[in-house]
């Protein structure tokens, strides 16, 4: 599951397994081991890059 480094998956990659993650567990509380699971793929996304958006002047 995450072994590949935050700098070489965008949030866009780590936000698609975290909600495939999630979606498996239907209804029911995370276990321990799944909120840990869960807690590191967090990391993960908060430690990619956010894209940048393209600079827009008001003026």
């Amino acid at each position: 599951m995450l072994c590949t480094p935050a700098h070489e998956r965008s949030r866009e990659e780590i936000n698609t397994e975290i909600r495939a993650f999630l979606a498996t567990r239907q209804d029911h509380a995370l276990t321990r081991n799944e909120r840990r699971v869960y807690e590191q793929l967090l990391t993960e996304w908060l430690a990619a890059p956010q894209p940048r958006l393209p600079y827009r002047s008001m003026a």
